[in-house]
């Protein structure tokens, strides 16, 4: 019998195809807050923005990649909770994974009009400076005081999400 092995990108998609199909729609919950580590984003322009600048606001960042099914999936919604809650002080920052060509990110960025910072982490040193992060999608919410009080794997459950945000963002 022979054996075969997947080609490297079809890793992602089986991670990513699992963790939404095993989480459903739920989370893992950080059981305390826990500091938002010191990094500097570097958006699809080559604007810089570091952890430390955004203190203050109520911050959700999302690693995502353009072949996660789940992803993409969610990004709808992860834009329309953007729009509701920007005007209130709520900044998100959409990580692409190591593994995501740029060319993808920008293709997919610019046709679906992401409204925040896209972020590349090309050598995935922002993935390991947040526990490691290796599915996808994880978000965290980051309180004004730089803390995280949240991680979601997998999509969120959109409405406790924005209850979360809501609360936050009114303290």
């Amino acid at each position: 019998m022979a054996t075969t092995t997947s080609p490297r990108w079809k890793k992602p998609l089986i991670i990513c195809a699992l963790v939404g199909g095993l989480v459903g729609g739920g989370y893992v919950a950080m059981t305390k807050s826990t500091p938002a580590p010191d990094v500097t984003f570097i958006d699809l322009k080559g604007q810089k923005v570091s952890t430390q600048s955004l203190r203050g606001k109520v911050v959700m960042v999302n690693f995502w990649a353009t072949s996660c099914v789940t992803c993409v999936k969610e990004m709808p919604q992860m834009i329309e909770t953007y729009n509701k809650y920007k005007g209130q002080g709520l900044e998100f920052v959409a990580v692409a994974m190591q593994y995501d060509p740029a060319n993808y990110v920008i293709n997919f960025t610019e046709t679906r009009k992401l409204p925040f910072t896209v972020a590349l982490d090309s050598g995935g040193d922002i993935a390991k400076s947040f526990g490691d992060v290796t599915l996808t999608p994880t978000t965290f919410v980051i309180d004004k005081d730089g803390k995280i009080i949240k991680r979601y794997v997998g999509e969120p459950k959109f409405a406790d999400l924005h209850k979360l945000l809501e609360k936050e963002l009114a303290g």
